[in-house]
């Protein structure tokens, strides 16, 4: 008989918000689920692979098969129902038709299970073929109450630390001490990455399916105590929950284990896909990266990208900076590595000059001394040079050293001088203490034995140069996010439901004047006549703009640099007949650059802030950063540092600085207007907010607003 109590786990995950229907909490720990002690079968053919994948890893607990007519599977003694079971199962694979799951759930959840798997499908994902898909989700996350289920709609999990699969299909896995985990919501993704030939050990494998209880983020956050779990990888389609994930991120900080992610979900065709397979919120994709970053969890883009990252995670953790360098022992690979880094944040930097000499005098003369670093073949197979080379190297306080080495075919060739280049490099890591890395331009000219001796060896073994730098920048980027102070708490405010309305421009930028946002010099007035009169008050020269018009421009409802009263007077009296009203503003003088802020709410993140290259250039340049909120001027400067158009604010060419410090505070003040009313806002778009020289200001020279009326 198996252990049916919980094992102990740290306090942080023993109590697991879920996301149960209706806002209702699991409160149960998932390790008995994950690890467990004894397994509990039902079902027909898939019932009867779980047990033989037990068998055949070498599971050592206890599996008890539960069958209504046959007395005995694959050598194990059959039972007829959770109630004649010995006790309490830590596990069940339960692989029965949709209706009979709920039935097996409720049993289990009364009889004190550690969790469940739920194999059937035809719930929420098939809610366009089956009517009833809905209700029976419902129904079924009813039935466990606070036992802990995955799916529906998955395959279950692999376990290769302790040889527990609830599995019922062939995987590639082996038996393992400690490795990494990755976790998917599609069981296809999960059966492909088992499969995998890159020297990358995988301790858990895990699907969530339709996530109806148990999100991704729950169980990342569960595989992350493990002590044999080095690193994490997630391919999400949706967010099931913010506060899981953002607990994710601050408990991978706190142990040290970091996390990265394959979020899909960029195309409409992806969108698309990701609402009809599992039902779940995907967010925007701008908004997704900016708040994995916040978060301090990598991204990448594929899953190549995904499996090589997490080999470098679970060697090396993450890296202290995007500094690389790379040898090779030609030319052509050297610029291979050198042209697939521009698109990249990795930094080739330049040799220190005590590297130099020690290079020449092993190298030659005839070999440019440089990063890249193309070392020709003057020390081809010659151990003691070669690890001479990469010693000096590796000296550079690099984050990580690459050396480019694609393997010839071992049915046909003899690999011996490149097994030379391996063991040169291991030694040179283990001489500095420097991470290091083998990259084969192509992947299949790294074999897998090779690949698995190196990880053994502490070098990471790297299948493509494009995946190497990916890998490269996401975990500079976690090591980056975990150098600064921990963020503040994501903003969280329920969202109003009330009716939403625009403000007028002038009620716009009253409203974020008070926020401490600088605007022009403003009055309104409702006839040409009183328009005239105003700028007068004003002062010319001043702009003319015809109020409840919501494309001023393509309307001619917007007039500058009106020198006199009778061009006032003309301009509003052509305008009329487009607007309600009008708004006098004085005119500001011209800008260094323009920029737009705004502000968007996100389905999962909520409101965020938007800054970029604003006026006519917002759809041309496409510029722009995300920030997720709330934020700080340190941050924002950073975001603004980032965008193109930042070389007009530093001065291009000779022309004037823009004032910088005044647009950073500007952009702090919309933020602030937007955590203000982050329960009501819909949208901010100041646009554009004009950057003038520097000790001059900026102004925001166009708003708009749409809130929800508050009930």
């Amino acid at each position: 008989m198996g252990n049916t109590s919980p094992h102990p786990i740290s306090p942080l995950v023993g109590e697991m918000p879920g996301r149960a229907e209706g806002g209702d909490t699991v409160t149960r720990s998932l390790d008995r689920l994950i690890r467990p002690k004894s397994i509990a079968v039902f079902g027909g053919k898939e019932a009867r692979r779980v047990i033989y994948q037990c068998d055949k890893m070498g599971f050592s607990g206890d599996i008890w098969p539960v069958h209504p007519r046959e007395d005995e599977i694959l050598g194990h003694k059959c039972y007829r129902s959770v109630a004649d079971l010995p006790g309490a199962p830590d596990a069940s694979f339960v692989g029965v038709n949709r209706e009979l799951t709920i039935s097996i759930i409720r049993d289990l959840a009364a009889r004190g299970a550690g969790g469940a798997v739920c194999y059937a499908s035809g719930f929420r994902e098939a809610v366009s073929e089956l009517a009833d898909g809905d209700d029976l989700q419902r129904a079924l996350v009813e039935a466990a109450g606070d036992m802990p289920i995955l799916g529906p709609n998955c395959y279950g999990f692999i376990n290769m630390l302790d040889g527990a699969l609830l599995w019922p299909d062939q995987h590639g896995m082996l038996r393992i001490e400690k490795g990494v985990a990755v976790l998917t919501q599609s069981s296809n993704i999960a059966c492909n990455v088992s499969m995998q030939q890159r020297g990358l050990p995988l301790a858990y494998i895990l699907t969530a399916g339709n996530q109806a209880q148990t999100g991704l983020a729950d169980l990342a956050c569960a595989v992350l105590e493990d002590p044999r779990v080095t690193a994490v990888g997630l391919h999400i389609e949706g967010f099931d929950s913010l506060a899981s994930l953002e607990r994710l991120g601050l408990r991978a900080r706190e142990l040290k284990k970091p996390v990265v992610t394959l979020k899909v979900g960029k195309s409409e065709q992806a969108q698309l896909a990701t609402v009809s397979h599992t039902a779940s919120l995907a967010g925007n994709d701008a908004v997704s990266s900016a708040l994995l970053a916040r978060l301090g969890i990598g991204r990448v883009e594929t899953l190549p990208e995904l499996l090589e990252t997490l080999k470098l995670l679970h060697v090396a953790g993450p890296l202290s900076s995007h500094d690389i360098s790379s040898m090779s022992c030609s030319g052509g690979e050297a610029s291979l590595m050198a042209d697939a880094g521009v698109k990249r944040k990795v930094v080739y930097r330049d040799l220190k000059p005590e590297q130099r000499q020690p290079l020449r005098e092993t190298l030659g003369q005839m070999v440019t001394i440089s990063n890249p670093l193309d070392y020709h073949t003057f020390v081809w197979g010659n151990r003691e040079k070669q690890t001479a080379a990469f010693t000096t190297m590796m000296q550079g306080g690099y984050a990580l050293n690459l050396v480019v080495l694609d393997f010839p075919r071992l049915d046909r060739c003899d690999a011996a001088d490149w097994t030379t280049t391996c063991e040169a490099l291991i030694d040179a890591a283990r001489a500095t203490g420097e991470n290091a890395g083998i990259v084969a331009s192509m992947g299949e000219n790294l074999p897998e034995a090779t690949a698995e001796m190196l990880v053994r060896n502490g070098v990471v073994p790297f299948y493509g140069i494009e995946e190497a730098l990916a890998a490269a920048d996401a975990a500079a980027g976690i090591g980056e996010a975990w150098s600064k102070p921990l963020a503040a708490p994501l903003l969280k405010a329920a969202t109003s439901e009330g009716e939403a309305i625009t403000l007028t421009e002038h009620e716009a930028k009253q409203a974020l004047a008070a926020h401490g946002l600088p605007v022009p010099k403003g009055l309104t007035a409702a006839t040409a006549e009183g328009a005239a009169q105003t700028a007068e008050t004003l002062g010319f020269p001043v702009v003319l703009k015809g109020l409840g018009v919501a494309h001023k421009t393509e309307a001619g409802a917007v007039k500058l640099n009106l020198a006199d009263r009778e061009a006032v007077l003309d301009a509003a009296k052509a305008m009329a007949g487009v607007a309600s009203g009008f708004l006098v503003e004085k005119m500001v003088g011209k800008p260094v650059a323009e920029l737009i802020v705004g502000a968007m709410r996100d389905p999962v993140a909520g409101p965020v802030l938007t800054i970029g290259a604003g006026g006519i250039l917002v759809e041309l340049l496409e510029d722009s950063a995300i920030l997720t909120l709330p934020t700080d001027e340190k941050t924002i400067r950073e975001a603004i540092s980032g965008l193109k158009i930042a070389k007009l604010l530093n001065g291009y060419r000779g022309a004037p600085q823009g004032d910088i410090d005044a647009l950073v505070a500007a952009v702090a003040s919309a933020a602030s207007y937007v955590v203000s009313n982050a329960s009501i806002i819909e949208e901010l778009d100041v646009n554009p907010i004009m950057v003038l020289p520097a000790g001059d200001g900026v102004v925001a020279a166009d708003a708009l607003i749409r809130l929800r009326k508050q009930s």
